[in-house]
């Protein structure tokens, strides 16, 4: 097994705590199943959130799924002029036999245009 980095967004309608945490579940579930992945792989997750969202940790979402055992990292963004507004960012570390060119990483909703070369890839994912 090696470890490997895989990447995930999504943009939120609005900061509304419901829809984020909702949001974010779908987004690491999506992840998951993208890479055939188990609780028992996860090493650590960092979230990021853009500026504007500050309904609830992004993290919750993670605990609320039951991984309660995965270190759990929660960051703000960079607020850059022009940015996507609206998104959380998920980096996850796990230990998985996938080739680095296998590992699928997942953008969904508006979060695709942060990633316009993986657009056409099921899901928004590669």
């Amino acid at each position: 097994m090696t470890v490997r980095a895989i990447r995930g967004a999504i943009q939120i309608e609005d900061d509304d705590r419901g829809r984020l945490v909702d949001g974010t579940k779908g987004l690491l579930k999506a992840m998951l199943d993208a890479n055939g992945l188990e609780q028992q792989d996860l090493i650590s997750m960092v979230f990021t959130a853009t500026p504007d969202l500050r309904s609830e940790f992004p993290a919750v979402a993670a605990r609320e799924l039951g991984l309660t055992d995965t270190p759990l990292l929660c960051a703000g963004e960079l607020d850059v002029a022009g940015a996507l507004p609206r998104v959380v960012r998920i980096l996850l570390h796990a230990e998985t036999d996938l080739a680095k060119c296998d590992v699928r990483h997942v953008y969904l909703g508006g979060a695709a245009a942060l990633r316009a070369d993986l657009a056409g890839t099921p899901e928004g994912s590669r």
